[in-house]
C-alpha cells in the first residue's frame, strides 16, 4: 500500500480541487465537466504509471483502466443530466460495471455472496419500482441487475480466512460497496425523494470507490513481486 500512495496525490489533489470550488450543479459547462472528471482521470495516470506492459499482460488492470474510461464518460453526460443526457450516463456506468465484473472474474463462484447481493439488489428495485415511470421502470432494473452483479463478483473474490486473502481484493469489495451506496443515493434523490447531502455523499462515496477499484488492479503485480522475493 505504501508503494502506491505516492502514486495517488494527485488523485487526492484533484478531489480535494472538486469539493474545495464545489460549482453549482445548476449551471453546467465544459469546466465543471473537466472538475468533476479531473480525478478519475487521475487514476488514468495512476494505472498507466504502472506501464503500459502491465496492462497489456493483465486483462484485469487493462478492464478496470477501460471502466474508469467510460466512468468519465457518464461524468460528463451526467453534468447535462437535466439537459436529457441521464440515460446516457446511466449507460457509460453500466458499461464500466461490465468491465468490472470482467475484471475481477468469476473465480471462486461463492454463490451465497451471489445470493445475498441478489436480495439486496431485489430489495432496492422493490422500494425504487413504485417511483419510476415509462423507460426507467425496465433502464433501472437492468442497471441494478448490473452493479449488482459486480458486486457480487467484487466480494467473492474477499477470502479473509485462507491464504488467498489479499488487501487488493478487499479494497475491490469495498470499493464495490461504496459505488452501490452512491448509485443508490442518486436513485433515492432523483426518483424518490431529497436526500440530505446528497451531493457531498454521492460525489465523497463515488470517489473512493473509484480510488479503491483501480488499486485492486495492482493485485497481479503484487503478486509477481512476492514470488520474485521468495
Amino acid at each position: 500500500v505504501k508503494s502506491e500512495g505516492p502514486k495517488l496525490v494527485p488523485f487526492f489533489k484533484a478531489t480535494c480541487v472538486y469539493f474545495v470550488l464545489w460549482l453549482p450543479t445548476s449551471s453546467p459547462s465544459w469546466f465543471s465537466a473537466l472538475i468533476k472528471c479531473l480525478p478519475i482521470f487521475c487514476l488514468w495516470v495512476f494505472l498507466l504509471a504502472h506501464g503500459i506492459n502491465f496492462l497489456v499482460s493483465h486483462r484485469s488492470a487493462s478492464r478496470i483502466l477501460a471502466g474508469l474510461i467510460f466512468s468519465a464518460l457518464g461524468d460528463a453526460f451526467l453534468i447535462w443530466q437535466e439537459q436529457g443526457y441521464f440515460i446516457h450516463g446511466l449507460l457509460m456506468f453500466a458499461i464500466t460495471h461490465i468491465l468490472y465484473s470482467s475484471a475481477f472474474g468469476m473465480k471462486p463462484l461463492d454463490l451465497k455472496a451471489g445470493l445475498l447481493m441478489g436480495v439486496v439488489s431485489s430489495s432496492c428495485y422493490a422500494f425504487l419500482y413504485s417511483y419510476l415511470s415509462g423507460p426507467f421502470t425496465y433502464l433501472v432494473a437492468v442497471y441494478i441487475a448490473l452493479i449488482g452483479f459486480m458486486g457480487w463478483r467484487a466480494v467473492a473474490g474477499v477470502q479473509l480466512c485462507t491464504d488467498l486473502w489479499t488487501w487488493t481484493k478487499l479494497s475491490a469489495c469495498v470499493g464495490a460497496m461504496l459505488f452501490m451506496v452512491s448509485d443508490l443515493t442518486i436513485a433515492l434523490n432523483k426518483f424518490c425523494f431529497p436526500v440530505p447531502y446528497s451531493r457531498f455523499i454521492i460525489m465523497a462515496t463515488y470517489y473512493a470507490a473509484q480510488m479503491l477499484i483501480a488499486l485492486s488492479a495492482v493485485e497481479t503485480r503484487d503478486e509477481e513481486d512476492f514470488r520474485k522475493r521468495s
